[in-house]
């Protein structure tokens, strides 16, 4: 009996989406479709090269998908798909949670390499990407968070990573508009109806975390949005200075010095 041709190319094609090789593939889904087969009739059915068929049943044995007879010859049977796909999965989110811890711990080591006097800048584009990568600044403050944003991208994007740091995270906000009670902590200041042309457009905004890096959104409702990020000292004091424009701008407060 001869492997469906549908089965031959289409199958094994996804599978090795799972962590297979072509080889375990189809030598799995033969082992689907007989019952205690030996190597040589595996090699028949799957069309794996016959030096290859032992060392491709060893591997699917290590992965809980083949069980071995204790006859004379040898026989071998796939692990029925549900449970077998599950061991699979199972694996594969163990590996992949191991990982993430991994490398969540290199990225909270990470270091700054010196470059002279290159000032890094980091470019951003497009909502979701914008919006993924606000919150992850945000949830990693550890001293204050300064926001000038429109209420649309704060209740849209940010209210509740917000509402969740203050306190003990010092958060201030510059919005156009604020609606419904101000979370307990965080300090809320509305520009005047005088500012209205200044306003942010949906997805623009500055974001200073800690002092030590910042964040511009720019965009319209018409297009995709950009962002910069970067924690130069340049980039830092600009932004910082239109932080304290515009909150003298929403107080009503003269900081234009002497």
């Amino acid at each position: 009996m001869e492997m469906r041709e549908d089965l031959r190319g289409t199958l094994p094609q996804i599978l090795k989406s799972l962590g297979f090789t072509k080889y375990e593939a189809l030598v799995y889904v033969a082992l689907l479709g007989m019952e205690g087969a030996t190597a040589t009739e595996i090699h028949e059915f799957s069309r794996v090269p016959r030096a290859s068929v032992y060392p491709v049943l060893d591997r699917l044995m290590e992965k809980n998908l083949v069980t071995i007879s204790h006859t004379t010859p040898k026989r071998f049977s796939a692990i029925p798909p549900e449970d077998g796909i599950e061991n699979l999965l199972s694996g594969i989110e163990r590996d992949a949670l191991h990982a993430k811890e991994i490398l969540s711990e290199i990225y909270r080591r990470r270091v700054t390499v010196e470059r002279g006097n290159q000032e890094l800048i980091w470019s951003f584009h497009g909502e979701e990407q914008i919006a993924a990568r606000v919150k992850d600044l945000v949830g990693r403050a550890e001293r204050k968070v300064q926001v000038i944003t429109g209420w649309s991208f704060l209740e849209k994007m940010l209210l509740s990573e917000l509402t969740r740091l203050a306190p003990p995270i010092e958060v201030e906000v510059i919005s156009d508009r604020w609606e419904g009670p101000v979370p307990e902590g965080m300090k809320v200041y509305i520009r005047g109806r005088e500012q209205a042309r200044l306003q942010p457009p949906l997805t623009a905004g500055i974001f200073i975390i800690d002092g030590g890096k910042a964040m511009v959104v720019m965009g319209v409702p018409e297009e995709a949005p950009a962002a910069l990020l970067s924690e130069s000292p340049g980039f830092l004091r600009f932004f910082s200075q239109i932080w304290s424009l515009n909150l003298a701008w929403a107080t009503g407060a003269d900081q234009s010095g002497p």
